[in-house]
């Protein structure tokens, strides 16, 4: 392990097939910045020496001028590749696969070139630099060398108005340790203003104060050890079924289940704010401009 390195990593490879474009290249602050020019900004705050980025190959330049124009020679950028076809061996990609191999798979394509702690975000998504703080004093303390984390939201904070969303419901222990993590899908409020979703026919309520993960992490570099057996172990099964996905939350259940580690769930209350839908525009730029008014970003951030 290099002492000296916390990357971070985003996962930016997602085509926003609902918003309708690609998101993470968006502009959002005055001066055409996107949502992941925020998220530096805030990392380097916070002491992150390393970004990751994973993405795809078909817009590799576009992606490449938009970040190198302002971060170049500011911090250490790398580039991956998730890519349908990239597996671990012996495993080949049928043919008429086309849909992602889900984010499990999106933080392993990065095991080549991440061999330190690292924290993981998505491209689309706006954390907040506390929250941010917060991921990069657990990765730089090195008592937490064998332990993971996850930066749990409360649930109200971070819904959209303009659909339902996807969200991983958390349950902690009372060390704040987090027992499970349930992907549950089309969270949304009913008329009366109470949030739900429906699995298998039946309406799940929630209460507004449900601590929730957003994709924000905090792993040692072993994780892709358990990466490599645990997606190796879903191709096995289901390399066939056309629309399976392998995600992170799968294997830090696995992770907890088999009393491997802990993974520590650190409640935060940092505005978040992400962009599902073309409606959802809007307000992040009025939230961005509001930050710079008030003096929490420079006009210009670099």
């Amino acid at each position: 392990m290099n002492s000296n390195k916390i990357s971070l990593l985003v996962l930016a490879a997602g085509m926003g097939s609902r918003y309708g474009g690609l998101k993470q290249l968006d502009e959002f602050g005055p001066n055409g910045e996107t949502i992941i020019d925020y998220s530096i900004y805030d990392a380097l705050q916070a002491g992150f020496n390393k970004i990751v980025f994973v993405i795809r190959n078909s817009f590799y330049e576009q992606f490449k001028t938009r970040i190198e124009s302002r971060w170049s020679g500011k911090v250490e950028l790398v580039y991956v590749f998730q890519e349908l076809d990239h597996l671990p061996d012996p495993f080949v990609c049928p043919q008429e696969r086309t849909k992602p191999w889900g984010t499990g798979h999106a933080v392993w394509v990065a095991h080549e070139v991440i061999k330190e702690p690292f924290g993981v975000i998505n491209a689309d998504d706006y954390y907040g630099r506390e929250a941010l703080q917060t991921l990069f004093n657990f990765l730089n303390n090195k008592e937490n060398i064998d332990h993971y984390s996850v930066i749990a939201y409360l649930l109200n904070n971070t819904l959209s108005e303009h659909g339902a969303v996807n969200r991983g419901v958390c349950k902690l222990d009372h060390n704040s340790n987090l027992k499970s993590i349930e992907e549950c899908k089309g969270i949304q409020k009913d008329d009366a203003g109470k949030i739900y979703y429906t699995k298998n026919n039946t309406q799940f309520f929630l209460e507004t104060t449900t601590p929730v993960s957003m994709n924000m992490w905090g792993f040692q570099a072993s994780y892709f050890d358990y990466a490599e057996k645990l997606f190796s172990e879903f191709l096995k099964q289901r390399i066939e079924e056309e629309s399976s996905e392998f995600y992170i939350p799968e294997l830090v259940q696995y992770l907890i289940d088999h009393n491997i580690l802990n993974v520590k769930a650190i409640e935060s209350n940092s505005n978040w704010f992400g962009v599902t839908y073309k409606e959802d525009k809007p307000f992040v730029q009025d939230s961005i401009q509001a930050m710079i008014s008030n003096g929490y970003y420079p006009e210009h951030l670099v």
